[in-house]
């Protein structure tokens, strides 16, 4: 395995970590700790962490060990809103540019997370949703749309599962899964448009409720202090 491919293999495993919660927002990631837990040098660890600085899931400092990120409601909404503009380009044009089969394919990504939903960890369904999205994306056949959306999907990944793990959210992206894939089986614009507007506006919707319960939660704390 040479650095590189360890590096990425190091990441994966921090960045569940982090989605998971076992490392919390603004929890330092002590470079030297985590490369003897992992029993690897100091050289993939650091590159795994630069890895997640860029798809912002950790905040580098000077001098200081790199910290989980921890961004404000306002700053995901703000990316969240971009990430909106871009899928919603990404669903007109793959409905104009997707081949049969990679709609045939994405019908049977989209089956096979409904198959499992139930009974999968939930992060391994996460990362599974988060290949859907992706191939709707792959299948519009534009290189900078995907980059992009590729960019802001690794900035939101803990806010998405964040999201997608609250329980009465599944049914729902269930439903809206089967809906926008039927909208690009019959290549309706229209109406891709309208699925995945639904689907991130009630992903939206599932962050905002997190924030306000951790507020809730740190006020509750005060008044028993």
């Amino acid at each position: 395995m040479t650095e590189d491919t360890l590096a990425e293999a190091i990441a994966y495993e921090l960045r569940r970590e982090i989605l998971r919660g076992n490392l919390a927002p603004g929890a330092p990631i002590k470079e030297r700790d985590n490369a003897e837990r992992q029993g690897v040098s100091r050289t993939p660890m650091r590159e795994a962490i630069r890895i997640l600085a860029k798809e912002g899931l950790v905040q580098l400092r000077p001098l200081r060990s790199p910290v989980v990120a921890n961004p404000s409601l306002t700053e995901i909404i703000d990316q969240i809103r971009v990430l909106h503009a871009l899928e919603m380009l990404s669903g007109e044009l793959a409905c104009e540019k997707a081949t049969d089969q990679e709609i045939a394919a994405i019908g049977a990504l989209k089956d096979h997370i409904e198959s499992i939903y139930g009974e999968a960890d939930t992060l391994d369904v996460f990362e599974l949703d988060m290949r859907f999205h992706s191939a709707i994306v792959a299948a519009s056949h534009n290189a900078a749309l995907a980059q992009t959306h590729g960019s802001y999907m690794a900035r939101l990944w803990r806010a998405r599962y964040l999201s997608a793990r609250r329980k009465l959210s599944r049914e729902r992206v269930l439903r809206q899964h089967k809906a926008i894939h039927a909208a690009l089986a019959s290549r309706d614009i229209g109406a891709i448009k309208t699925e995945i507007g639904a689907h991130l506006g009630a992903m939206v919707a599932n962050i905002e409720d997190h924030f306000r319960e951790e507020m809730d939660a740190g006020n509750d704390g005060q008044d028993g202090s």
